[in-house]
């Protein structure tokens, strides 16, 4: 029987060898796929020491990435296992950097962090034009929308973006979360969002609490 605990307390430590360890052994016992479920469940919850610990200032973006790939790698190891049981999603979220910013270290954690927590999300990438996010909300339906920005040119960037959203018809149909490190809750009121953060583990619980 598998300690989930010191799964949990190696995902939160970031000691990948004891996670692979860990998890090969858990693999080598032949589980069910709900015992699966579990371990993900696990590297979850270890996941959100990290994202603790970041917020504490005892971790750095450097260990959020490390922290992202990681849980990928876990994920990855666990599939076979999971194979359509882990399909099952609590949410969509489509996802982009605003025209204009070329950065996506932050998102990039974000989407990460978000996957590892159960969501579907459709990453657009970098400098997406209004257009982008609108068809896709269009397509895809999402119950959420985020959007990253880091420079302060950004912001008028998310504006044109919720903006055109409701000029569709759209704003209704999703919640908006905008990050990055010039975003403020003044900022959130001036683009017309629903929730604003700094931190890519707090925006995942932001979007867990709106899904739930």
């Amino acid at each position: 029987m598998t300690d989930w605990k010191n799964l949990t307390e190696a995902v939160g430590e970031l000691d990948e060898e004891q996670v692979l360890r860990i998890l090969e052994e858990f693999i080598a016992s032949d589980p069910t796929e709900e015992e699966a479920q579990n371990a993900i469940a696990a590297c979850q919850s270890g996941m959100n020491i990290v994202g603790d610990r970041f917020e504490a200032g005892e971790y750095f973006v450097g260990d959020l990435i490390f922290a992202g790939e990681l849980l990928s790698q876990a994920i990855e190891k666990l599939k076979p296992i999971i194979g359509s049981a882990g399909e099952q999603k609590i949410g969509t979220i489509v996802l982009g950097t605003v025209h204009g910013d070329l950065h996506d270290i932050g998102k990039n954690i974000f989407r990460s962090m978000a996957e590892a927590a159960g969501f579907e999300v459709y990453d657009l990438g970098i400098d997406q034009p209004v257009e982008a996010f609108v068809e896709k909300v269009k397509e895809v339906k999402p119950d959420i929308v985020g959007m990253s920005g880091v420079l302060t040119l950004a912001l008028e960037a998310m504006k044109e973006t919720v903006d055109g959203l409701k000029e569709a018809g759209l704003r209704d149909t999703a919640r908006i979360i905008i990050g990055g490190n010039p975003v403020t809750k003044e900022v959130c009121e001036h683009v017309g969002a629903d929730a604003w953060t700094t931190n890519a583990a707090e925006g995942v619980k932001i979007c867990q609490r709106w899904v739930s």
